[in-house]
């Protein structure tokens, strides 16, 4: 069998407690996956509906609609425009730069245009359906992604913390955020399990909703080259390999065909072969290599500079944290690539830590570390606790193994690691602890998320 169709397990991790036989048939397995994911689903939802309260009190007080500040400003007015009329639409700016619609994916638009066609919402309604279902839809993958690596319990935190994230307030608007992180966690979760073709559809999916949909592209591609490059070092024939991995490369070939659709449709309307670059150009989206980042930074007043380089070195630090956990290789080329592409362009720099957010594998550190904190409310909780909720967890597909992108070294020396400690009939779902955490976090997202939107608005 080959290396991604083994069982993905963290160095050090016990072997995980024989699971109740999974439902048969995609319909009973996607409830049982949904009643599994429930409490994620539950505390994203919290979290996001009280930023939506606290901004909805904030708004009235200062009398304006809270509303419009979620689907009449900025990004959602473009895409907007777009399901309305169509791509043609270009502002030229006072110092005589063009912003053409152009530089925005079609996805998005495409179901507004959609939905608002069959329902009465308006397009901006629709927008904020759009971003409110993917929203769930990405809490969900989250936490598949996250219990399948490290227990549910891991997953759940995950989750919440993906909702409490700095500028998580740009997921209750009529953005693509929420849509594209929900492909692109979808999409690292099917790589786990082994299914390259659903990995492939979405990527292509991806692909029509945002540009970054490169770093899941780059995930998809080198993990597959890994694979190959491992089996082929083990022994194995051209041939044979090539055969016993036709899905994976299907997938893989799959894969970019959303975004190159669209680079081409740009070149082919505006006649040349580079328009989609050079639009992005316009708008000043560029790749630097970080030049206008080191610009940005040495313009600010010493303290601010100095504030966000120590942003920025904790953002290094969870990369670094990311590799020391031996993320799974899809895993953590995505998350990398997210960061690079989100600091190595020209725009704004304002817009960066939203640009990022899809990244959520980043918030797999504290997440394991908040889920192993002591104090639960019954049960067993700590390291023990999160062990016997990793026994005791089941995800999407459970049936099936899923692939070991990194090998463990139990895996490597056939050593059998100790039997997880028996779980609890009913573990907590958090811990006390990480509760307190969570809802100190929420309070502070909505506060700032509210402050933010209704000031100058998101960036």
């Amino acid at each position: 069998m080959s290396d991604h169709h083994l069982r993905t397990r963290m160095p050090g991790a016990p072997a995980p407690a024989a699971a109740p036989a999974a439902p048969r048939g995609p319909g009973p397995r996607t409830a049982a996956a949904l009643r599994a994911a429930a409490p994620a689903l539950a505390v994203y939802a919290a979290v996001r509906a009280l930023g939506l309260l606290v901004l909805w009190l904030a708004a009235h007080a200062s009398g304006k609609d809270p509303v419009v500040r979620l689907s009449g400003r900025w990004d959602s007015v473009w895409y907007q425009r777009i399901a309305e009329n169509g791509y043609g639409h270009t502002v030229t700016l006072p110092d005589g730069a063009l912003h053409s619609d152009l530089a925005f994916f079609p996805l998005l638009p495409a179901l507004e245009r959609g939905i608002s066609e069959v329902t009465p919402l308006t397009l901006g309604g629709a927008g904020l359906l759009v971003a409110w279902t993917a929203g769930l839809l990405a809490a969900w993958g989250i936490y598949a992604v996250g219990a399948q690596l490290y227990g549910r319990r891991t997953g759940v935190v995950l989750a919440a913390l993906w909702g409490v994230y700095p500028t998580a307030f740009v997921q209750s608007m009529a953005y693509t955020e929420t849509l594209f992180t929900a492909l692109a966690a979808w999409a690292l979760y099917a790589v786990l399990r082994g299914r390259w073709l659903p990995a492939g559809a979405l990527c292509v999916l991806a692909g029509l909703t945002r540009p970054s949909a490169a770093a899941l592209i780059a995930a998809l591609a080198i993990t597959a080259a890994a694979t190959l490059v491992r089996e082929f070092r083990a022994g194995g024939r051209t041939g044979p390999l090539l055969r016993r991995n036709a899905r994976m490369l299907a997938g893989v070939a799959l894969a970019p065909l959303g975004w190159l659709a669209y680079v081409v449709f740009v070149a082919v309307r505006e006649g040349s072969p580079f328009a989609y670059f050079e639009v992005q150009a316009q708008w000043g989206n560029n790749i630097d290599g970080g030049r206008a980042l080191a610009a940005f930074i040495a313009g600010l007043p010493l303290p601010a500079a100095l504030g966000l380089c120590a942003a920025l070195g904790l953002l290094g630090w969870l990369v670094v944290l990311c590799v020391r956990q031996r993320q799974p290789l899809p895993v953590l080329v995505y998350t990398v690539a997210i960061v690079v592409i989100s600091l190595i362009g020209a725009g704004y720099f304002g817009s960066r830590p939203r640009l990022m957010m899809p990244a959520f594998p980043l918030l797999l550190p504290p997440a394991v570390a908040l889920a192993r904190l002591r104090g639960g409310w019954g049960g067993r909780s700590g390291r023990g606790g999160v062990r016997a909720d990793r026994a005791a967890a089941t995800v999407a597909g459970a049936d099936r193994e899923a692939p070991a992108l990194l090998e463990t070294p139990e895996q490597s020396t056939g050593v059998t690691a100790p039997t997880a400690p028996t779980a609890p009939a009913h573990p907590p779902v958090l811990t006390a602890p990480a509760v307190i955490v969570l809802a100190v976090l929420a309070c502070a997202s909505a506060v700032f998320g509210a402050w933010t939107l209704l000031g100058a608005g998101p960036p």
